[in-house]
């Protein structure tokens, strides 16, 4: 996958074919005008272009990506804005609804600028249908249909989880691996087969993102630029003790309940004073070590335990949760035990982003599928196995 304009050092393609370079005799203006006349060509060489729009939570997310002839994505644009809620508290759904209304508008406008295209070069507007919280998403859901019946373009309602599997997919290049699906919402570990992506584990109460958001309010962490992010800094600073938290593992499945409510416990134990193990007084960078430590080494359980059983030496780990360093850690340690490999992205693509909607709406598209009008709801429960992908084989 080839992510325009992305890096510093990754500029649009010249007219010598070279990316990332300009010619130094080129003034600025005239290298503006090359790009854009390169950018023009490559549009015009593309098979398809599709607009995505995510917001199932407190991620605003609208992006533009384009497949080629050869059959390579392209990301176009990809721009997001969060709202974010004050320590100690969560994001509720009528105002995380609220703030998608607000700013939906200026998020498509710049997506559409940063990309360099017109409405007319737009094939189709694809969003997330589901899962999420059900205000955000019925929110972006009828600005997506109302761009759509602007423009004159076909509907793609797009399952959120095949979104972060195939972005991740092509992003890593990944061919058939186990996926480790992480975020606020799910916690999933699946394997595709047979036009399906099957569900082999699952959390059976809350998500592990939700685990260790909940866990920020108890300590009132800030929620900028995201509560998980703000434990993981914190956790480096741990390590000195490992508290005891439930290890709740049940065959391919894990829970998350028990570890949150004994952490929140020690937490108590702490604003009062109390001691770890080693008669130190516990710390919050300690409560957030010993709980990052526990969860994740339950995620790489149940994923080492899907790996043997489909055979497969790669894990792709997708999900906002997959951003943390400590359990890409973790699970690449495990993986090279059994000679395979761990692939996953950055913060630009493992969190919430509107790009993932339109990379699989598209694929989805040029397999003839489409949304029809009066289908196009959303839905707060929509499991990952129920998409058939017909882009696979």
């Amino acid at each position: 996958m080839w992510i325009a304009g992305y890096e510093k050092n990754v500029a649009y393609p010249n007219p010598d074919g070279v990316i990332g370079r300009r010619d130094s005799m080129h003034t600025q203006e005239q290298g503006q005008q090359a790009a854009a006349r390169t950018r023009r060509k490559l549009v015009e060489a593309i098979r398809r272009i599709a607009l995505g729009c995510e917001g199932s939570a407190n991620k605003l997310g609208i992006g533009v990506i384009a497949h080629e002839d050869g059959g390579e994505a392209v990301v176009l644009s990809n721009v997001r804005h969060t709202f974010v809620s004050p320590p100690g508290t969560g994001f509720l759904p009528k105002d995380t609804a609220r703030h998608h209304r607000a700013f939906f508008v200026r998020v498509a406008k710049q997506a559409l600028a940063d990309a360099r295209v017109s409405v007319a070069d737009v094939d189709c507007v694809c969003y997330t249908r589901g899962p999420g919280m059900g205000g955000p998403l019925s929110s972006v859901a009828i600005a997506a249909r109302t761009l759509a019946l602007l423009w004159g373009k076909e509907l793609v309602g797009v399952n959120h989880c095949v979104g972060h599997i195939e972005m991740g997919r092509a992003i890593t290049g990944a061919e058939n691996p186990v996926v480790l699906y992480v975020s606020g919402g799910n916690t999933q570990v699946i394997a595709y087969a047979e036009q399906r992506y099957r569900i082999f584990g699952e959390a059976l109460d809350i998500a592990v993102g939700n685990c260790l958001d909940r866990f920020a309010r108890t300590l009132e962490i800030s929620n900028d630029p995201a509560p998980g992010y703000n434990i993981e800094q914190l956790a480096k600073k741990g390590g000195r003790v490992l508290l005891d938290l439930p290890y709740t593992v049940k065959g391919m499945d894990c829970s998350f309940s028990g570890i949150l409510a004994r952490a929140d416990e020690l937490a108590a134990l702490m604003k009062a004073g109390g001691v770890g193990p080693d008669g130190e007084p516990i710390t919050p960078a300690d409560l957030c070590f010993s709980l990052q430590e526990t969860i994740f080494a339950m995620l790489v359980e149940i994923t080492e335990r899907a790996m043997a059983h489909v055979g497969s030496k790669q894990v792709l780990i997708v999900g906002g949760v997959g951003c943390n360093e400590r359990l890409q850690e973790m699970m690449g340690g495990m993986a090279a035990e059994r000679g395979g490999s761990v692939y996953a992205t950055d913060e630009r693509f493992c969190i919430d982003n509107g790009i993932m909607i339109a990379h699989a709406g598209l694929l989805a598209y040029e397999t003839g599928f489409r949304t029809p009008l009066e289908d196009s709801t959303c839905t707060q429960r929509f499991r990952t196995d129920e998409v058939f992908v017909k882009w696979r084989r």
